[in-house]
C-alpha cells in the first residue's frame, strides 16, 4: 500500500498540474515556502495540517484529496496503525479514514451489539460501501467469507453491496457504521 507521504506527493503535483501553477505560484498562494512545496511533491517532506489545508484552499480542493488512498478494495485501519497528519500548533492530528466520493450519499448510524447470533446482512443497493470504526469492545465484521476482527479504534470499509455481517464477540460492542452509496 502507497504510504501517506508518497500519497500526498502524487496528489499534490496532479492537482497543482491540473490547475496549470507554477510550485512558486502555488507556493505564494498558500503562503508557504517554494522549497515546501518542491519537497512535499518529491515525497521528501513532512506536511502539517495546517500546510496542507493551506495547499487545498489554494488548490481548490479539500484537504481529503490530499490524503486519500483513493481504493475500492476493503480498507483496514488498525488503531495502532493511524498515520495522521499532525498540527504545527497543538497536539492533534487527522487521519481521513474515508473521502466521501462527488455525488455520494453517506447514512451514519451507531450499531450496539452484544454477543450471540451474528447480525448478516444482504447485499444492499450496487455501489454502496460500508464504513466501520469500532468504538468499544470487539466485533467480527466486513464480507461474509472473509470478516475481520475489529478491536476499538479500528477502521474497516468493504462492499456492502455483498452479503456482510457484524458479530460482536464481547459484551458491550459498539460501532460507528456509515453507508455510502454512490
Amino acid at each position: 500500500m502507497e504510504d501517506l507521504r508518497s500519497r500526498i506527493a502524487r496528489t499534490l503535483r496532479r492537482e497543482r498540474e491540473s490547475t496549470g501553477l507554477s510550485v512558486s505560484e502555488l507556493a505564494r498562494q498558500a503562503g508557504i515556502s517554494k522549497a515546501t512545496v518542491s519537497q512535499l511533491e518529491s515525497g521528501s517532506g513532512n506536511p502539517s495540517v495546517e500546510t496542507l489545508w493551506a495547499l487545498g484552499v489554494a488548490l481548490g480542493v479539500p484537504f481529503a484529496v490530499l490524503v486519500d488512498q483513493q481504493s475500492n478494495a476493503p480498507t483496514l485501519i488498525r488503531a495502532d496503525d493511524l498515520a495522521g497528519v499532525p498540527s504545527a500548533a497543538a497536539a492533534y492530528s487527522a487521519t481521513l479514514l474515508s473521502a466521501s466520493p462527488p455525488g455520494a450519499r453517506r447514512d451514519v448510524y451507531l450499531i450496539q451489539a452484544e454477543p450471540g447470533d451474528p447480525r448478516r446482512s444482504d447485499p444492499h443497493h450496487a455501489g454502496t460501501t460500508e464504513h466501520v470504526i469500532l468504538i468499544a469492545g470487539q466485533a467480527r465484521t466486513g464480507p461474509v467469507d472473509e470478516p475481520v476482527l475489529l478491536n476499538p479504534g479500528d477502521y474497516l470499509s468493504y462492499a456492502g453491496d455483498e452479503p456482510h455481517v457484524f458479530e460482536a464477540t464481547v459484551a458491550g460492542t459498539s460501532a460507528v457504521l456509515i453507508s455510502e452509496l454512490r
